[in-house]
């Protein structure tokens, strides 16, 4: 016989220290976000300076939401390959090697989306 969970605001707000705990984890640990960060901030500081309209604004912000999201997934899979293959495993460097390719392409893609935006508006600056 299947249980129902009932819902409980108490489990539901430990759901979100777990969640924030992994965010530490991802800052704490990972240099490549530290760059994302760094230019998380040049582009917001940008986006205010050069008076970004709404949907510019939506596209910047889902741009740097991806790249965060992709590399706390990367990170994700290469502590589970750890776990799971601690010794070196041909099978788990391409599993990990995947996981950091999906971080490259949310990163360049992000960095289009930058390009397609700024670029007109530094443009129109010259």
């Amino acid at each position: 016989m299947e249980t129902q969970n009932k819902f409980s605001s108490k489990k539901r707000a430990k759901s979100f220290v777990y969640a924030f705990n992994g965010i530490k984890i991802l800052f704490t640990t990972q240099h490549n976000v530290w760059i994302h960060t760094v230019i998380a901030i040049m582009v917001i500081t940008a986006g205010f300076l050069l008076k970004m309209n709404t949907t510019e604004w939506c596209f910047i912000i889902f741009a740097i939401g991806i790249v965060f999201m992709a590399e706390i997934i990367n990170t994700a899979i290469e502590y589970f390959v750890d776990l799971v293959s601690p010794e070196h495993n041909e099978k788990a460097g391409k599993v990990k090697d995947l996981a950091a390719g999906g971080a490259l392409i949310a990163a360049i893609t992000s960095a289009s989306i930058g390009l397609i935006v700024f670029v007109p508006k530094i443009y129109e600056l010259i």
